[in-house]
């Protein structure tokens, strides 16, 4: 057996043997037998140890490990076992030191080759008399009841001089004696060699008539075939002799059966390694009350890196995110504007860090919100205070303009979306503020109550807040007109301009259709005071002279915000097509205009061409312009294709 696992072990290391058939070998060696004989269970323990010397550093590995913990942890158990012989115990203290050792052994193992028959005999005579000398001072009445003849004996024991039933040694060429307690090939167990362990001498074949051998299924048999094991003919025919060794060390009495199995229970190997037991997560009320120590903490010390340290070790759940950060916008309500800002300065860090998201601010922000009602009760400004980290959010980038205002439409907490931009002003300045919200494209009629939801109200409301700025545009639609009838100079009405409209939106679309839309009505107005519609469809000469005169007048400020721009020349002509449209379409009016600013160089031949290729619904009236100026459009497109062949030629 023990060449077996030689075998097995040396295949291992050449890696012919998959390493989960060792595991199963090991499994095998290591596992209680509680139907196999104690002696057996120390040569499976040897056979152990080999293989481990063998293939253990090469099992060793990251991903086996835990399985090797196990198995060693077994075997240090059995160590300490006394039931297991002493030199089996020293084995499996020795293989435990060897891989606490990295593998190494303790010492160089010298092999000085088999030992002569003359010196296994003179170490077996000290051994056996030393130990013959001990049983008989510890057992003096032996000698008085029991007799000993050496002549009947026989011959064996004047060859070797010691007692009969003793074993002579257990070294290279020693023949054993089938009744000797260190007997390792020969057992006595019926379920493993065939021979009877009665003590009567008499062999019995393994098999007999009607019997069935003990067999465990799927279980690896370690030990050789019965084949290889020693026929009753080859054992030598010795004369059963009474044993003079205590029983104990002899083994089993006569006519009971032998000590089986290890009375201890090991636990059994564990295929993947036990899960540790984690620690619960901490309840939601200890989230709580560790936020609030936390802000108390973070508000005395305003060390904001251990505060969101203290945030990392909390280790909180997804889902309370948002409600810790509530805790921390809201502890801070009530104190000083220093404190608050330190508070935001700790969610800023808290986000930036990884801990907590921008969605997750956003939503404890609309939890506070909703709580607004009853903290007014103690903090009246509570919404100008939430503006406030709302603001400071917009500008570390957590949340967007759009991300707050789609949660605020139609009036929603109002003012509080009005409030979070005058802090925005505050904290940044207003051209900031007016490029950050005009990228948002946020409808600000729909920030408004619904009953404020038309452009005249929201600018008294926006002027009220000083945020009319913001629209640039709607301010100069409602005051270029009044400017123009004021004093409708072009030289008045750029330097007006030029000092209320910011240059970045001189190439605006909407800037050139406010500014063409008032042109238009003005002209409208000063040749039609009373908005006749006769007059509209049928001008007069002096109308159509002097609306053309209103039109030269007005040339130099419209070419100075056109030349050279056809995208904002289509945009003036979808200005003229809309005053049109609020007129009914008078008869030749819109054709009127396209022939005068064509001949005027207002708008070039192109940008007629673009407008009429262009589809879009954002302006009324287009079916109907295009019907009535679609013959002079055409006109135009046949015109530039003969003046391009007449540059070619």
């Amino acid at each position: 057996m023990l060449g077996n696992i030689k075998f097995i072990g040396e295949l291992g290391k050449l890696s012919l043997i998959h390493e989960s058939i060792l595991h199963k070998c090991i499994k095998t060696l290591l596992e209680k037998k509680k139907r196999v004989q104690l002696k057996d269970v120390g040569e499976d323990l040897e056979c152990l140890c080999q293989i481990m010397r063998t293939v253990g550093p090469k099992l060793d590995h990251e991903k086996a490990r835990s399985l090797m913990d196990q198995y060693f942890s077994r075997m240090r158990s059995l160590t300490i076992n006394k039931e297991l012989p002493a030199r089996i115990r020293f084995l499996l203290q020795n293989t435990v030191e060897q891989r606490a050792n990295n593998w190494s052994a303790r010492k160089a193992y010298s092999d000085n080759g088999p030992k002569t028959i003359n010196q296994v005999r003179q170490e077996a005579v000290k051994s056996n008399d030393g130990m013959r000398n001990e049983f008989f001072n510890e057992n003096s009445y032996l000698p008085t009841r029991i007799k000993f003849d050496r002549e009947t004996l026989g011959g064996l024991a004047d060859m070797f001089g010691q007692m009969p039933g003793s074993g002579i040694g257990t070294g290279p060429g020693v023949i054993q004696d089938h009744y000797s307690p260190t007997m390792g090939r020969h057992r006595t167990n019926p379920l493993y060699n065939g021979h009877n362990g009665n003590g009567n001498g008499s062999h019995q074949p393994q098999f007999e008539a009607g019997s069935k051998p003990y067999t465990k299924p799927s279980q690896i048999s370690l030990r050789p075939a019965q084949s290889f094991i020693l026929s009753k003919k080859q054992i030598p025919k010795l004369q059963p002799q009474m044993p003079m060794i205590p029983s104990s060390a002899q083994g089993p009495p006569l006519g009971q059966s032998p000590q089986l199995g290890l009375k201890t229970n090991p636990p059994p190997i564990q295929e993947k390694p036990a899960k540790l037991t984690k620690k619960p997560p901490p309840t939601k009320e200890e989230l709580i009350k560790m936020t609030e120590t936390l802000v108390a903490d973070y508000l005395n010390s305003k060390n904001v890196d251990e505060a969101v340290n203290a945030v990392r070790e909390m280790k909180a759940p997804k889902h309370f995110l948002s409600e810790m950060l509530n805790k921390i916008v809201v502890y801070s309500l009530d104190r000083s504007d220093e404190d608050k800002e330190h508070a935001s300065t700790l969610v800023h860090a808290i986000c930036t860090e990884g801990h907590a998201t921008g969605e997750n601010l956003l939503q404890a922000f609309l939890s506070v919100l909703d709580q607004c009602p009853k903290i007014e009760e103690e903090i009246p400004l509570v919404k100008s205070y939430l503006a406030q980290f709302a603001a400071r959010a917009i500008i570390a980038e957590l949340v967007t303009i759009a991300e707050l205002a789609h949660h605020l439409e139609n009036g929603a907490h109002f003012p509080l979306f009005l409030l979070c931009l005058q802090q925005l002003v505050k904290l940044k300045d207003r051209e900031w503020l007016g490029d950050l919200f005009q990228l948002s494209h946020v409808n600000m009629q729909k920030m408004l109550p619904e009953i404020d939801q038309n452009k005249d109200r929201m600018l008294e409301i926006l002027d009220g807040k000083g945020l009319s700025f913001l629209f640039p545009l709607m301010k100069l639609e409602k005051e270029l007109l009044k400017q123009i009838k004021v004093d409708p100079s072009p030289q008045s009405i750029y330097k007006w301009i030029k000092d209320n409209i910011s240059p970045k939106l001189h190439i605006d679309k909407g800037f050139v259709n406010i500014l063409m839309t008032s042109f238009l009505q003005y002209i409208a107005y000063e040749i039609n005071p009373d908005d006749d519609e006769e007059q509209l469809s049928a001008p007069t000469k002096e109308q159509l002279d002097e609306e053309k005169q209103q039109m030269l007048s007005f040339k130099p400020v419209m070419q100075k915000f056109l030349h050279d721009h056809i995208e904002l020349q289509v945009a003036a002509m979808y200005a003229l097509q809309v005053h049109c449209n609020t007129k009914g379409f008078p008869k030749g009016m819109l054709l009127r205009y396209f022939v005068n600013f064509y001949d005027m160089e207002i708008i070039e031949e192109e940008a007629f061409l673009s407008w009429k290729e262009d589809v879009t619904s954002e302006y009324p009236g287009k079916g109907k312009a295009l019907f009535q100026v679609n013959q002079w459009l055409t006109w135009l497109e046949t015109a530039e294709e003969e003046e391009s062949e007449d540059e070619e030629y």
